[in-house]
């Protein structure tokens, strides 16, 4: 989709963003084009639009923005590095891991590449064998460790199973998010083809998996909340989902939205932030902790919505 700035002609007068947006990018569902201004990625004069029905007026300059990744550079990428783990920075935007044989650019190709350069400057033996231990949505940015071995690789899984890895994420949310506790049985499909909390009578689905989420408010903004999420659990989609059935889906959010009825807040991204990560080191338990401050896209949001 290309970028620059559309001057709204006279018989566009009166179109909403969203019609607008599907003339500017033939080709774009109804769908594609909210998801677009509720995105982040529609402004109007200068600032952002969240609302796809909001009617334009001639003379209104409208850009719709691209939203690339940027492939980062190896000291951008990881975080930490010895010969059982790698602790690696994952930009938003990109997979943690395949998800179809055709997926090449990942963060553990990306990492593999690094460790490959790494290796090389500092004349060691090549060594850039990873293996997933946990993943992160494709949208969420934060640290993410591999396994450099399969005795490595088993004993992180082990404490994944025992919720004793530390995962801390920092979220933007619409409204007023309150300290609590989420604890749910999620569920593939709650009935409308999304991933949600089941809810029905008697015994739960096989699929149904407890996932526990602890919240802290952290700072309140102008219509949106910067809130701490700590798992217990770690299942797909598990802070978004109990974030938005709890009333609060993240700034820039456009699945988990079907009950939110407030405004829009814009973000070029689902605001989720994976800032904090603790574990016990496979050779001998030394417990590591490792944090990783917001990225850019995230701080911007931050700052845009403060009071």
């Amino acid at each position: 989709m290309p970028d620059g700035a559309h001057t709204v002609q006279g018989e566009q007068a009166g179109l909403t963003l969203a019609a607008l947006v599907r003339e500017l990018a033939p080709g774009t569902s109804w769908s594609q084009a909210r998801d677009l201004c509720r995105g982040g990625r529609v402004w109007v004069n200068g600032e952002a639009a969240a609302d796809p029905a909001r009617r334009l007026a001639g003379g209104e300059r409208v850009e719709v923005r691209s939203a690339a990744p940027r492939s980062p550079a190896s000291s951008e990428l990881i975080v930490h590095l010895d010969a059982d783990v790698a602790v690696v920075r994952k930009p938003a935007g990109i997979l943690t891991v395949p998800f179809e044989r055709d997926d090449r650019d990942t963060l553990l190709a990306l990492a593999r590449v690094a460790i490959r350069r790494m290796d090389s400057a500092r004349k060691s033996e090549p060594n850039p064998t990873l293996r997933a231990v946990q993943r992160l949505d494709k949208d969420t940015s934060g640290l993410v460790v591999f396994a450099r071995s399969i005795k490595a690789q088993r004993h992180l899984q082990e404490q994944l199973a025992g919720h004793t890895v530390l995962r801390r994420y920092l979220a933007i949310a619409h409204g007023k998010v309150e300290n609590g506790t989420h604890e749910s049985l999620l569920i593939p499909d709650r009935g409308d083809g999304l991933r949600g909390s089941w809810k029905g009578r008697g015994s739960p689905p096989a699929t149904a998996k407890q996932a526990v989420t602890y919240v802290r408010m952290e700072k309140r903004l102008r219509g949106a909340t910067l809130a701490e999420c700590e798992l217990e659990t770690g299942r797909q989609h598990q802070i978004r989902i109990h974030l938005a059935e709890a009333g609060h889906p993240l700034v820039g959010e456009t699945v988990y939205i079907r009950d939110y009825r407030g405004p829009f807040l814009p973000a070029p991204r689902p605001m989720l932030h994976a800032a904090v990560l603790g574990f016990l080191h496979p050779r001998g338990e030394k417990p590591m902790e490792f944090e990783d401050p917001a990225p850019g896209d995230f701080t911007e949001v931050l700052e845009r919505l403060k009071p």
